[in-house]
């Protein structure tokens, strides 16, 4: 129910919005980090990271300085981001995914925005999945064990 795309570079935010979102350009994404990073990226310590907030993206936080060019699609006008915090324990199947986007990249976060157009419910069904699909410069759509590319 999320796409998912590369937060390094502000090009990302441009054709997720533009290409994908059909929205203006000054909307904001959030990253999702796995929580061995969090204290890395954002300020924030040990104690804050483990709170409800952090892990539904319902709470901003200050992107550190370091890399806020290295978060270039997630962070926001004013240097914050509404995070989403993933752990191994909770949500170990996109842990992995971070992970392994991470081991590639340098970069243990990706952003993530809901799954859908401007105006539109987020999708609920594989026939919604599909429609949302075919209808926006989404390149790959992963449903379950299922790859589908446009390629």
């Amino acid at each position: 129910r999320s796409i998912l795309a590369d937060p390094r570079f502000f090009k990302t935010k441009k054709i997720v919005n533009s290409k994908i979102k059909f929205r203006e350009l000054f909307r904001p994404f959030a990253p999702s980090t796995i929580k061995e990073y969090v204290e890395t990226y954002y300020d924030l310590d040990k104690s804050e990271v483990e709170q409800q907030p952090y892990s539904f993206m319902l709470s901003t936080v200050k992107v550190r300085e370091k890399y806020r060019e290295k978060l270039e699609a997630i962070t926001h006008l004013d240097n914050t981001a509404r995070l989403q915090v993933v752990s191994k324990e909770t949500n170990e199947r996109f842990h992995k995914l971070i992970s392994s986007f991470g081991d590639k990249t340098g970069i243990y976060t990706l952003l993530n925005t809901s799954f859908n157009r401007r105006g539109e419910p987020i999708v609920s069904s594989p026939m919604d999945a599909m429609a949302t699909f075919n209808w926006t410069g989404i390149d790959i759509l992963v449903m379950n064990n299922f790859i589908i590319s446009k390629k």
